[in-house]
Formats: C-alpha cells, sequence, structure tokens
C-alpha cells in the first residue's frame, strides 16, 4: 500500500517520556516519522507537531493516539510541505535581500499558480560570524531548497560555511559581490531580482531550468 504523508497536531501533557508515548502509537502504525517539532511547551501542555508517511489508515492513527491518557487532542492536518513546499531562504544585506525576494516571489507565483508549492524566508544580516552561523543552520531547516546570498561584501567563515552546506546538498546562489563567497557558490547572479528568479527556477518541478545544464556559473 503506498504511503500518504500526513500532519498530527497533538495537545498533550508535559513532562518526561510524552514523545516515546505518542512515537511508539505511530511505530505500531508501521508510520515514517519525517518531521517532528514541539510547537509549544508550557507547565502544563505540550504541542507537538509530527508529519509522518503513513501506510495504513490515519483515522485509526489519530484514535489510538486520542486513547492516550496523556494526549487532550489530535488533529490530521496537510503537512507543512503540502502546503508551503519548497523553501527559498535569501540572506545578506537588507537592501539585496529585497531585491533577490522581488525576484523569487514574483516568479514563485508563477509556479505556484500552476500547482508547484515554493515559499520564500529573508533575513537581513550583517556580520561575519552571524551570517556563518546562519548559512549552516539553513542545512537544519525543513525543506529548505536554496539558499541565495545578497550582500556587497562576503568571505571568510561565510565561505567555509557555503562549502559545507553545499556538501549536504543545498544550492547556494550568490551575488556578484566583493570576498570569496561567490567562488565558493554554485551560481554568481549579478543582477538580485535575477539572482531571485533563478532561484526559484532552480528548485520549480514546473520549470524547465536545469543548473547543471549551464555552460557557465557566473551571470
Amino acid at each position: 500500500m503506498p504511503s500518504e504523508r500526513i500532519g498530527l497536531m497533538i495537545r498533550a501533557d508535559s513532562g518526561t517520556g510524552i514523545l516515546h508515548q505518542l512515537t511508539g502509537v505511530i511505530a505500531r502504525h508501521t508510520g515514517d516519522i519525517t518531521t517532528v517539532e514541539i510547537i509549544e511547551s508550557r507547565l502544563a501542555e505540550s504541542q507537538v507537531y509530527f508529519e509522518v508517511d503513513l501506510p495504513g489508515e490515519s483515522a485509526r492513527l489519530r484514535d489510538e493516539l486520542a486513547s492516550l491518557a496523556i494526549v487532550r487532542d489530535v488533529q490530521i492536518v496537510n503537512s507543512l510541505q503540502k502546503i508551503y513546499g519548497k523553501r527559498i531562504i535569501i540572506m545578506g544585506g537588507g537592501a539585496q535581500v529585497g531585491q533577490v525576494a522581488i525576484g523569487a516571489i514574483s516568479e514563485a507565483d508563477r509556479h505556484n499558480i500552476r500547482g508547484e508549492r515554493i515559499s520564500v524566508d529573508t533575513i537581513p544580516l550583517v556580520g561575519e560570524q552571524p551570517l556563518a552561523d546562519a548559512v549552516r543552520a539553513v542545512a537544519r531547516l525543513p525543506r529548505a531548497r536554496v539558499l541565495v546570498l545578497a550582500g556587497a561584501l562576503m568571505g571568510g567563515e561565510i565561505e567555509k560555511a557555503v562549502r559545507e552546506v553545499r556538501d549536504r546538498g543545498l544550492l547556494v546562489i550568490s551575488l556578484n559581490m566583493a570576498g570569496s563567497v561567490p567562488e565558493a557558490a554554485n551560481l554568481v547572479v549579478t543582477d538580485p531580482v535575477q539572482a531571485g528568479v533563478m532561484a526559484v527556477m532552480a528548485t520549480a518541478d514546473t520549470a524547465k531550468f536545469n543548473i547543471e545544464r549551464l555552460k557557465r556559473r557566473v551571470f
């Protein structure tokens, strides 16, 4: 039986062993947990979100979870992959980030109308270490597919971070800026709006653009 990815939003008691009990039920239904996040944890209650690839009936899993003494409510919801889809992360200087976002959002809208799901996240940042930390953290973000570095000068520790996340399969696009980051990126684009457009084209299933087939990497 093919698996279906579902989202589970669970309100449960707080305390030691709560996740163990919840995941035990999911395992008994042969559910493969792809995402787990504690949305909120208070003294008396926690909200836990799971995404699960489930081969069986979701209603049976929901009912068994709801029967646990620690559980207060269980809702089956659409997965974040289905709602928000693949993520493009844009970081760097505020003005450049804004211009890249214009291109990315405009292009994502065109593909989302055709059935894609692509979302755009932005964070203006300054400083070598904060940017390097943020680059490394992108590899831990769920559904992140492309990182666009938008600024005037980036190098040093940021370049090292770019090479690390590229080794983990993340596509990195850099504006054509001073510093060594452009040398480490998959693709270098001079125009920030075009950089945003190309980021979406590179990740969209509804686009025919393939970065591996480009004969040059600087535009």
